[in-house]
């Protein structure tokens, strides 16, 4: 998903991401635009999976 895609859909992909996971927080799944890597990395910090997993995991949701 580039991240014009992940922008438009992102409330949903975060209500699902939480649901998941329940470990992540609001803060944890902030998106600002220009800052995904940092937004990945909070997430993989969560979750304990590698950057690519959890790419993979939003393209699924």
């Amino acid at each position: 998903m580039d991240t014009k895609e992940m922008k438009g859909k992102w409330n949903e992909l975060k209500g699902k991401l939480k649901q998941k996971y329940a470990d992540l927080t609001d803060d944890d799944l902030l998106y600002i635009e220009g800052k995904e890597e940092e937004l990945y990395g909070r997430i993989q910090q969560r979750v304990g999976k590698s950057k690519e997993e959890v790419k993979d995991l939003i393209d699924k949701l």
